[in-house]
């Protein structure tokens, strides 16, 4: 087997490094310590995320969706083939590293969908942009750290506590979803997510679209599309594990 190479490496919030690794000429992996966060070969659950919350809005004019986390660009890529010419999307990436990669070394990955009309990337903290979205986007997919019990950055806590889901709710339109990646199950979230006026569903999807492959969860949440979501008790509040 061939070994694996290292291209770059990047700091994150909190002192750790995310490495860009590669393995022959089309293999790509983000890894952070021994954790591997993401492979070129493993696509199907990220994509996942994007073609479930997209069947579940419907079509109508002027679909907005928020990309939390753009990794390899798979979920961004699912969206775009799924959307039509008006939509628009918006991709928070807080690491700038990842931003660069993908315009960089993992290019023929992305092939050109960072340069499509609709896409918007910011280098920003997604929860700095989904606290100024009051009822913005017809979609929120959250594909940040391992999902609500993270690996990577600690503050990401916030995305996932109640607080941070009645600013969500409050972010998105009528009818809208929030779509939630996570490498495994996570019962207190689901139940969280209902404390905060969401209607769940869990749906288990395949790592290889198709093929098997590891098992993940994502979170199809139907929300209240209202600022009243956000309850002063639950600002204040602290993520429960």
């Amino acid at each position: 087997m061939k070994p694996w190479t290292q291209l770059d490496a990047a700091p994150i919030p909190g002192g750790a490094t995310l490495k860009l690794m590669r393995r022959g000429e089309d293999e790509f992996s983000i890894t952070l310590g021994h954790n591997e966060l993401m492979n070129s070969r493993l696509r199907g659950s990220e994509e996942s995320l994007a073609t479930l919350a997209i069947e579940r809005i419907g079509q109508r004019p002027g679909l907005r969706l928020l990309i939390g986390g753009l990794g390899m660009g798979f979920t961004l890529r699912a969206a775009l083939a799924a959307l039509p010419a008006d939509a628009e999307i918006v991709v928070a990436e807080l690491i700038p590293a990842v931003i660069a990669w993908a315009r960089g070394p993992l290019s023929p990955i992305f092939a050109g969908c960072l340069d499509d009309p609709r896409v918007s990337v910011l280098e920003a903290d997604v929860v700095a942009v989904i606290r100024e979205g009051q009822s913005r986007y017809d979609a929120i997919l959250l594909d940040v750290d391992n999902g609500p019990d993270g690996l990577m950055v600690e503050a990401n806590d916030r995305l996932y506590d109640h607080a941070g889901l009645a600013y969500t709710n409050a972010a998105l339109r009528p009818g809208g979803v929030l779509a939630v990646w996570s490498a495994g199950p996570d019962r207190n979230f689901t139940q969280r997510l209902r404390q905060a006026g969401f209607a769940v569903e869990e749906k288990t999807v395949r790592a290889r679209a198709g093929a098997g492959g590891a098992k993940h969860m994502i979170w199809l949440a139907d929300g209240a599309g209202s600022a009243s979501a956000i309850r002063p008790a639950q600002q204040s509040s602290k993520r429960r594990r």
